[in-house]
């Protein structure tokens, strides 16, 4: 790799440089920082008129979606429904349908190791899974 061409500045130069550049982030985090209270109040309004409020913007500032019941609490509920063997993905859709919220970009990979993890289901088959007896 090339090595850079050397700059000659001198130690005053090189500190103002730097005082500018610190000048430029604060100004810049003050900047985020009303951009995020404004955002919040948008959230709320929309909350307010029945939406979920959810940003769909990725990054930090962000908070994770809460949910009255845990996963765990809602797979029961649909496995104890149906009473037979469901596929992994019928289940993390029926768990949706009942009113889970997650911003899981893999959804039904979460619900696969929960199903794995959690002695009270047991594997029925491949990609099947049911109640424990």
């Amino acid at each position: 790799m090339a090595r850079p061409a050397s700059v000659n500045l001198s130690i005053s130069q090189l500190q103002e440089l730097l005082g500018a550049r610190r000048s430029e982030i604060q100004r810049l985090e003050r900047e985020r920082r009303k951009v995020e209270r404004r955002l919040e109040q948008l959230d709320g309004r929309i909350r307010q008129l029945g939406g979920n409020g959810a940003r769909g913007r990725t990054g930090g500032g962000g908070s994770r979606v809460r949910n009255e019941q845990t996963l765990m609490t809602m797979i029961e509920g649909v496995l104890g429904k149906s009473g037979k063997p469901m596929k992994v993905g019928e289940i993390a859709e029926a768990v949706r349908r009942g009113g889970y919220r997650t911003k899981s970009a893999n959804f039904r990979g979460i619900v696969n190791q929960t199903l794995i993890k959690d002695k009270r289901f047991t594997s029925a088959g491949r990609g099947l899974y049911q109640m424990k007896k």
